[in-house]
């Protein structure tokens, strides 16, 4: 079990992420600001797209979505997106260009959902905010030149725990609900129990510390982190749930939950692809400017959407 070459030149330009600073959003800005992000190792589509941004309410407030929609006569079949960062880093901004990919390559609207992070807006608000922006969606569908019947939702990391909190939501709650789910290197189990998070705790750039820094950030009372929406893994029932794609890497903390989740899907009778991509680390699957096995996961995803969505 060995990282890619290419990766490991990657690892020595990104440093192992920081712990959260008591100024999360100075500590936010300087993230952005070091090493590689989102915006710099992506490839941007070159295909035209409609591109608008909505104010949504929210409990005790609004938060910001943005709508990237393909030209051309819709409804279109929509994919709502959960950026990544932990809970408490990253942004809509960030995880533009990978929204702005899916939408042009597997011709569907991304609603590209800004939530609320913690330590601000901790447990249970992030699930919440992104809950109420997928029924957003599915609401104003119309309006937006959406196919009600064909709405996915999925998530990087953090965000891929969030999708999968919302399919639970919607099944729990009777709500309309998803008709897939593309969880992307997903975190699922707040109480970080998986033997994965203790066979690459540190040097393949996400580490056990962070992780655990950051989920006092997001689930500081320990008591609730067992809870279905912040530990989907750890959910008693997950019969009733949508179809999913789980895709992990191989050198990732975070790989064996993702692998599990898959497993207890499959058990519970939900159709799920459990994909795992050798020698990478978690983050470099985005690193489409210079890794042919990155191009290859972005075109899996975009190849499950299309098949989700029944689109060509």
């Amino acid at each position: 079990m060995a990282v890619h070459p290419l990766i490991r030149a990657f690892l020595t330009l990104n440093t192992e992420p920081k712990g959260p600073d008591p100024q999360p959003v100075a500590e936010r800005r300087a993230a952005d600001a070091r090493g590689l992000t989102m915006r710099t190792v992506m490839r941007r589509t070159r295909r035209p797209l409609k591109v608008t941004e909505h104010r949504i309410p929210v409990t005790d407030g609004e938060i910001t979505v943005r709508v990237s929609t393909p030209l051309g006569p819709g409804p279109h079949p929509a994919h709502v997106y959960f950026h990544g960062g932990a809970f408490w880093l990253g942004s809509m901004d960030e995880y533009d260009p990978l929204c702005r990919w899916y939408a042009a390559e597997a011709g569907c609207a991304v609603v590209n959902v800004d939530y609320r992070l913690a330590p601000e807006h901790p447990y249970p608000t992030p699930p919440e905010d992104c809950y109420a922006a997928f029924r957003w969606t599915v609401t104003k569908a119309t309006d937006l030149g959406v196919d009600p019947a064909r709405i996915s939702v999925g998530g990087t990391s953090a965000g891929g725990s969030l999708a999968a909190a919302v399919t639970l939501m919607a099944r729990d709650r009777g709500g309309p609900a998803p008709t897939f789910q593309l969880l992307e290197i997903p975190t699922l189990d707040a109480t970080l129990s998986s033997p994965s998070i203790a066979e690459f705790a540190t040097g393949h750039l996400l580490t056990r510390d962070f992780m655990r820094e950051a989920a006092d950030f997001y689930v500081p009372d320990e008591s609730r982190r067992r809870e279905p929406y912040a530990s989907p893994l750890l959910v008693e029932d997950l019969t009733g749930l949508p179809p999913a794609r789980i895709a992990v890497a191989e050198c990732d903390p975070l790989r064996d939950e993702g692998e599990s989740y898959g497993a207890r899907l499959r058990q519970a009778g939900v159709p799920v692809e459990v994909r795992r991509y050798a020698g990478h680390v978690h983050g470099s699957l985005y690193v489409t400017r210079a890794l042919p096995s990155a191009r290859r996961f972005l075109a899996d995803n975009v190849a499950a959407l299309r098949e989700a969505h029944k689109t060509e």
